[in-house]
């Protein structure tokens, strides 16, 4: 059980790259690491799942409060590179609708029209 949490906070962007897994004993890193992003109004977040290779509702959990936290600040949290089965875990709880996600597919489709 392993997590990688890469971040790149700059001026009214975040960047950050997230890998491994995200379970039960993963997701209080991913909270910490999550908690030190300085959330202001207005700010960018995109966070990279490509390389999460597993997550159950703890990682929902965590997501979910980190939403509202920037929602709360009028920010926007973007999901990208999520795995269909990351992506349908969202869909399955009604957050593939609330949220702002990207699957890796979808994002090859985009890369394909630039």
């Amino acid at each position: 059980m392993n997590i990688s949490v890469k971040l790149l906070q700059e001026s009214t962007r975040v960047k950050g790259d997230i890998t491994g897994e995200i379970d039960a004993f993963t997701a209080p890193i991913l909270r910490e690491k999550l908690a030190e992003i300085n959330v202001t109004e207005n700010l960018y977040i995109e966070l990279n799942l490509k390389d999460v290779s597993y997550m159950d509702s703890t990682g929902l959990g965590v997501f979910v409060g980190f939403y509202k936290s920037v929602n709360a600040s009028n920010g926007h949290l973007e999901l990208t590179g999520l795995s269909s089965r990351l992506k349908r875990l969202f869909d399955i709880t009604g957050l593939g609708e609330i949220m702002d996600i990207r699957t890796a597919s979808e994002e090859v489709k985009i890369d394909e029209t630039v």
